[in-house]
C-alpha cells in the first residue's frame, strides 16, 4: 500500500484537494481532524497535556482548544512539548487506521497534515509528497474571509509555518489550486505518475 502525504500552507486549497481525492474513492487520514478526536477519546493524552499545560485547558475533563491555544501559541517550546506528546499518538493512530483501510483492499491512502515538513516524527511515513500550493495573497484572503481573522494574524501563521519556497523543494508532486488550473486533471496526473489508475 502507498502513502501520498497531502501538505501546503494555511489556506492553501488542500481542503478542496482532499475532496477531489475523497470523490475519487482514496481514503484519506486529515491528522489535524484526528488529533482533535484524539483529544476527547485517549485519556492518557490528556493527563499528559493537563500536566504539561495546567488542568485549566480541561476544566470539565474536556480539552478546551481555545484555551490550549491561548497557551502554546505565543510559546515556541511549549508548543514543541505539546507537539511531541500528540504527534505520536497521532502516529499511532494513522497506523493503526491505514491497517484498516489495506484489510479493506485500499492500494493508497492520503495523508493530510498542514505542518508535515514541522514533523520529523511522520516523515517516514510517506512515499510521495504533494504540495497544494497558491500565490500568498490568495491564501491571505482565503484565511480572512473562512476564519473572520485579521490579515495580520493571518500573515502571523503564515511565517510560523516553514517558507513555501521550502515545501515546493521538497514535493514530489506540486498541485496548483490559483484558480486558473482545474484541481483534478492536476490529482489524476499524479496518481498516473504513482501508477494508481482510477
Amino acid at each position: 500500500m502507498v502513502c501520498l502525504v497531502c501538505t501546503g500552507g494555511i489556506g492553501s486549497g488542500k481542503s478542496y484537494a482532499l475532496r477531489v481525492i475523497t470523490r475519487l474513492g482514496i481514503p484519506s487520514y486529515i491528522a489535524d481532524n484526528r488529533a482533535k478526536e484524539l483529544y476527547y477519546t485517549d485519556k492518557v493524552l490528556l493527563r499528559e497535556l493537563k500536566e504539561l499545560l495546567g488542568d485549566e485547558i480541561a476544566p470539565e475533563g474536556v480539552i478546551r482548544r481555545d484555551i490550549m491555544a491561548a497557551k502554546i501559541f505565543p510559546n515556541p517550546e511549549l508548543l514543541t512539548k505539546v507537539n511531541d506528546i500528540v504527534h505520536p499518538r497521532v502516529l499511532a493512530d494513522f497506523e493503526a487506521w491505514k491497517m484498516a483501510r489495506r484489510d479493506d483492499g485500499a492500494d493508497i491512502v492520503v495523508f493530510e497534515s498542514a505542518i508535515f515538513f514541522e514533523s520529523p516524527v511522520f516523515h517516514h511515513i510517506a512515499d510521495k509528497v504533494m504540495v497544494v500550493t497558491a500565490p500568498e495573497e490568495v491564501r491571505i484572503q482565503r484565511v480572512i474571509k473562512r476564519d473572520k481573522v485579521s490579515r495580520e494574524l493571518v500573515t502571523e501563521r503564515i511565517q510560523r509555518q516553514c517558507s513555501e519556497r521550502e515545501r515546493l523543494e521538497r514535493a514530489d508532486f506540486i498541485v496548483y489550486t490559483d484558480g486558473k488550473r482545474a484541481v483534478l486533471p492536476q490529482i489524476l496526473q499524479v496518481l498516473n505518475q504513482m501508477n494508481i489508475k482510477r
